[in-house]
């Protein structure tokens, strides 16, 4: 019996609301930038606009995400009610309460600083302390997760977790971790500064400890998503999960390898060493292992589908595929999606092409593709196949929603590519204005209008889900079917000990993010020159 509903479709609600507000901004900065568009004249409105936009999809839309789906996961997967609920209603508000006080700030003009905190840039500490609610908000929904899961195998010793469940704590133990640099940076460094507690800041060890953050919170925002590959797209499809062993790997891999990469976001930064930098490079081509097993396993638990519909020889499954189920349609767009960005990431973790690229639009279209593609893309899903279960309405318009999905894929196609052209030919990211009229850029004018149509696409896929969701209650199920994840091809195979638990991951994972950051921190606090003057938005 699903009891946690509302809690559920509170997350859900508040996510997707604020998405399609941040999805309006993004379309408008595409607009304002473009030559179809007279510029704004004011830089200031459009930074303001890019903080709100990037803040929404960084750091509200995939932590209510992961939280809301996270409590389902938790009754549906362990069939027992969610242990803790008022702790976390109290998770839940702290992140609303966090999410307004950051929205209220940027909006009055006093934290234009993106969502990249990154010195001596620094915003109003009310930015900040938005922030800080939504991240101990996060914290209390680990905790949570943690507490059910203890409970459950206390409960059923020697059961195999539930892969969605398993996949849901790997999540939340990497985020604990992973938000412990960002967590450190705001806390020991910029909020002092930003209260005007001191006048100075060491922007190299705040960049580094970022970093800790910046990379590894991909991986956080993908958990959900690889759940949904896992458990429900083989169900959804009519197949089998190819291996349940071979998703528990790429969990507990992904909690191992995703943590020490960061610093390849700092190649061009000269306060940290050659060595490191090298380090983090080989380590984020580590991280393409649990990707490649995922990419492989779905396939092959697709492929199961399309034989157990009667497709033939060695491509005559791929016809029989459903490809009239919206789910077919959206796994399919997020590997091609996945594909792209994942091929442009080769570049941006080299450390000797990163060079060419950093810092440019190149870097924008990969994490598009990666995030608001293949990502959110699957995040749409979640909501669709829970929804039954959270309003009692009949199962929702297949065609409402393929319709949403292409919408969806072909505005990221449109915005994207052209940011990977232009990214070769050096345009730069963050920049509020480009003058097309100038003969050296007037060539590239087009890309920006392709790109701000990409934008618009979006916007209207964005408005398509939150009708879709809207108004499903108008038809009411007089029975809703109960939930199922996907059965493995081999149900009965044996679960290791270690994939049945963190504690070895766990160990791996802090020890690996120590050796990888331990050094360039220590050096980066005991540097004195280090630190440089503050400057804060809004006061000039």
């Amino acid at each position: 019996m699903f009891l946690a509903r509302k809690l559920v479709l509170a997350h859900f609600w508040v996510a997707f609301v604020a998405f399609l507000a941040a999805l309006v901004l993004g379309a408008w900065q595409m607009y304002v930038r473009s030559p179809l568009s007279t510029w704004v004249n004011n830089p200031e409105h459009y930074y303001r606009s890019v903080t709100a936009h990037g803040t929404v999809m960084a750091y509200v839309l995939p932590t209510l995400v992961a939280m809301g789906f996270g409590y389902a996961i938790t009754e549906l997967a362990l069939k027992k009610p969610l242990v803790g609920v008022r702790w976390a209603w109290a998770g839940f508000w702290l992140v609303v309460a966090g999410t307004a006080l950051a929205a209220v700030t940027i909006g009055i003009g006093k934290a234009s600083v993106l969502y990249t905190f990154y010195p001596p840039m620094l915003a109003s500490p009310l930015y900040y302390l938005g922030v800080v609610l939504v991240v101990v908000g996060s914290w209390i929904w680990v905790a949570l997760m943690s507490v059910n899961l203890r409970l459950w195998k206390k409960e059923n010793p020697g059961v195999p977790v539930p892969l969605a469940m398993f996949g849901n704590v790997a999540g939340a133990y990497l985020w604990a971790w992973t938000s412990v640099g960002a967590a450190v940076e705001v806390l020991v460094l910029i909020l002092p500064a930003s209260l005007g507690l001191t006048d100075t800041i060491n922007a190299g060890l705040a960049r580094v400890l970022f970093s800790w953050t910046l990379h590894a919170i991909v991986y956080f925002w993908l958990m959900p998503s690889y759940i949904v590959f896992y458990t429900i797209v083989p169900r959804a499809i009519g197949g089998r999960l190819y291996s349940d062993t071979m998703g528990r790997v790429s969990f507990v891999l992904f909690l191992v390898f995703s943590m020490p990469i960061g610093i390849h976001h700092l190649f061009a930064d000269p306060q940290v060493g050659a060595g490191f930098k090298f380090v983090h490079a080989a380590m984020t081509a580590m991280v393409s292992v649990p990707t490649l097993l995922t990419v492989f396993t779905i396939t092959a638990s697709v492929e199961i589908a399309g034989r157990l519909r009667g497709g033939k020889g060695a491509f005559g499954w791929v016809k029989a595929l459903p490809w009239d189920k919206p789910m077919m349609l959206a796994v399919a767009f997020a590997f091609i999606m996945l594909g792209f960005g994942g091929a442009g990431g080769l570049i941006n973790m080299s450390y000797q092409l990163n060079g060419s690229i950093h810092n440019t639009q190149w870097v924008t279209g990969h994490f598009h593709l990666i995030f608001a593609g293949a990502i959110v893309l699957m995040y749409f899903m979640a909501a669709y196949e829970l929804w039954p279960q959270l309003t009692g309405c009949a199962p929702l318009s297949p065609k409402l929603i393929k319709t949403q999905v292409w919408l969806w894929f072909v505005g990221m196609m449109v915005l994207s590519m052209p940011w990977h052209l232009v990214g070769l030919l050096g345009a730069p990211r963050r920049m509020a204005y480009y003058d097309y009229t100038h003969p050296a850029l007037h060539p590239q004018a087009w890309t920006v209008t392709v790109s701000a149509i990409g934008g618009f696409i979006l916007l209207a896929s964005g408005i398509l889900l939150v009708y879709i969701l809207a108004t499903a209650r108008r038809r009411q199920a007089g029975v809703v079917e109960p939930f199922t994840f996907s059965r493995a091809a081999h149900p009965g195979a044996h679960t290791p000990v270690a994939l049945n638990g963190f504690g070895l991951w766990l160990a791996m994972m802090i020890g690996l993010t120590l050796v990888n950051y331990g050094y360039p921190i220590a050096q980066l606090a005991s540097i004195k020159e280090a630190y440089v003057p503050v400057i804060p938005i809004g006061s000039r």
